[in-house]
């Protein structure tokens, strides 16, 4: 049986885990690899390897997840992505 302070440990791990969302950027055939790698440093505020790197996962595994946090700080940045025409939605 499980102690309270484990029981008390794992709610707080799990609310902890469940509060974080994810933008994620979907290929396309209309963005260049330099638009998005731009629009990635611009509104995430990405390294130029940081947004390289997510540019190829997203060329060749068809999407990635970009930036994760609350919903509602990566509301404004999704909706800057969308804004600049890349394909991206938060979950």
């Amino acid at each position: 049986m499980a102690t309270k302070e484990q029981v008390k440990e794992r709610v707080v791990l799990k609310e902890t885990t469940s509060m974080n969302s994810e933008i994620i950027v979907y290929n396309d055939d209309v963005n260049t690899f330099d638009h998005v790698i731009e629009t990635l440093m611009r509104v995430c505020n990405h390294t130029a390897e940081q947004a390289e790197q997510c540019s190829i996962i997203i060329h060749y595994k068809g999407k990635c997840t970009v930036k994760t946090g609350s919903k509602k700080e990566l509301i404004p940045q999704c909706t800057q992505l969308l804004e600049a025409g890349l394909s991206a939605e938060i979950i």
